[in-house]
């Protein structure tokens, strides 16, 4: 299917790297190896430092902690993305240092456990338990609780917004606001986007198929029992939760999901800021030469400084 791609963009699909997650060692393996080759990040003006906090079952769970050398007093709790399968802390390194140096904030990530070795609600838990630990720490942190924001992109964004619906639920820490970039958070896959976007770059319906079956269990994408708080797009109650940024690509099967949960979010009574990005594709943010990418990279630190107070 041809697909009409940003010029800019359309050029240089053939440099990304080709998913395939019916190999997880070997998909996992490929994303350190690109980081590696992505080279040195400058971490001038930060302190960066490893921080540990235990689970409920008495295990790990590593944080990484970016605190500017002039921070404010707020924060970023930093969700990663990777179709729930895929992905770390060290893959989101560079964007967290970026976060950190161009918001101010100081940014926590959270090294949640992945599927499907660890399917839900293990993940959402980790980045629940990560979101307590920084409340918790937020004195040492030197961080305001009422100005603590989360921030994810594809799966770390539907982390998001699962991780607000849970924290609403339990009484939680306090979230000032979710930025959910191109969010997973329907497993349904009924929709337009993802129902004809088979072949897109980067990510495409047969890999949303595999990254839901990994989440959720063989068996259990679609049906009729999956939580809320694994598809946020299933929650019928939404009033209450913290402000939101969604953003959405023309040509990504996320498409229209996001579109129709910011929707549900603004009847629900909750302020939205919705942003569909002409031209893209999910990932396309990773060419950051071409203009349609810095002007979602630049969106996001806008979007995050003002929902902040910075």
């Amino acid at each position: 299917m041809a697909y009409a791609i940003d010029p800019e963009l359309a050029a240089a699909v053939h440099m990304l790297p080709e998913l395939d997650l019916t190999d997880l060692p070997t998909a996992r393996k490929g994303m350190e190896e690109l980081t590696r080759e992505l080279g040195e990040v400058d971490e001038t003006g930060l302190s960066i430092t490893e921080r540990t906090t235990t689970r409920a079952d008495g295990t790990e769970l590593a944080l990484r902690v970016y605190r500017p050398d002039d921070a404010a007093p707020a924060a970023i709790l930093a969700i990663h993305g990777g179709g729930f399968v895929i992905g770390s802390v060290d893959a989101d390194h560079p964007r967290n240092v970026r976060l950190a140096k161009e918001t101010g904030a100081v940014v926590v990530a959270v090294a949640y456990r992945l599927s499907p070795e660890t399917p839900f609600p293990g993940g959402l838990e980790d980045c629940y338990t990560g979101l307590e630990w920084l409340a918790g720490h937020a004195g040492e942190l030197g961080v305001d609780l009422d100005r603590i924001a989360i921030n994810g992109y594809s799966a770390g964004g539907g982390l998001c917004a699962a991780l607000a619906l849970l924290a609403r639920d339990r009484g939680g820490p306090r979230i000032c606001f979710q930025y959910l970039g191109v969010p997973e958070v329907d497993d349904r896959l009924e929709t337009r986007s993802a129902r004809e976007f088979v072949d897109t770059p980067v990510w495409k319906r047969p890999l949303a198929e595999i990254s839901w079956d990994s989440y959720l269990g063989e068996g259990k994408r679609g049906g009729e029992d999956v939580s809320p708080y694994a598809a946020p797009a299933r929650a019928t109650d939404l009033a209450g939760l913290p402000p939101a940024y969604v953003s959405a690509m023309e040509f990504d099967p996320l498409r229209d999901e996001g579109i129709a949960y910011a929707l549900k979010l603004i009847d629900a009574g909750v302020p939205v800021e919705l942003h569909l990005f002409s031209g893209t594709f999910h990932g396309s943010s990773l060419l950051a030469y071409a203009q349609q990418a810095q002007r979602e990279l630049e969106e996001e630190i806008v979007v995050l400084r003002r929902a902040l107070g910075l």
